[in-house]
């Protein structure tokens, strides 16, 4: 089956996410006696903007990630703050796998077509060397990155920072600005004083940091 848009699901958030990195920062402080109601908005987003960006690793987020590529996952496993779970080859068998079509591709006739044969010649070889009793980790060495991969992503809230600050930018490659713009809408309305600063262009799928 063909995919044109990944999907990310929030599987878990620290409770009281913006709470925690209040008081672990006021600790610093011993400035506790401050904390009211709403005192952490103000706090954490001074703390950003002074760089004390530690105390945003008390707090962290895991998604899945659908509708991927091997080609995204090879990206987000290089952020190395983070711990990572994914769809194995080696043990999945993939003879009916999902691809994901790249916009560029999709909107040339001719590049399709093509496209579309490839993956189906790959897909035809992988049966073939399984039915040759061909083990699945070896099987494998034909598949194309193009092959869906699902993964499961935790990261700390500072380090989410780091990854939306490098894979939203305009220069980064699409898949994976698309799956980082959707992480950042979650975690806009999970933990706004910690991500509500980014500026988000829903056109190229970019965001930008204010503080």
């Amino acid at each position: 089956m063909e995919i044109h848009q990944p999907e990310v699901v929030l599987l878990a958030i620290t409770p009281d996410a913006e709470k925690l990195i209040e008081e672990a920062g006021r600790t610093c402080y011993l400035s506790l006696s401050k904390m009211t109601d709403e005192s952490e908005k103000n706090f954490i987003r001074n703390a950003i903007k002074r760089g004390h960006h530690s105390i945003l690793e008390h707090a962290a987020a895991s998604f899945r990630i659908l509708g991927a590529s091997r080609t995204f996952t090879h990206q987000i496993v290089r952020h190395r703050i983070a711990s990572f779970s994914q769809q194995s080859q080696r043990y999945v068998d993939e003879g009916e796998f999902n691809y994901i079509v790249p916009p560029e591709i999709n909107e040339n006739t001719e590049a399709l077509a093509i496209y579309r044969d490839f993956i189906e010649h790959s897909r035809e070889t992988y049966n073939k060397f399984r039915d040759l009793g061909i083990k699945k980790e070896n099987a494998r060495f034909i598949l194309p990155n193009a092959l869906e991969s699902q993964i499961v992503f935790s990261a700390n809230f500072r380090e989410l920072r780091t990854v939306f600050n490098v894979r939203l930018e305009k220069a980064a490659q699409w898949e994976i600005r698309r799956v980082c713009l959707q992480m950042l809408k979650i975690l806009q309305e999970k933990a706004p004083s910690v991500f509500g600063d980014y500026t988000i262009n829903e056109d190229d799928w970019t965001a930008y940091p204010g503080l």
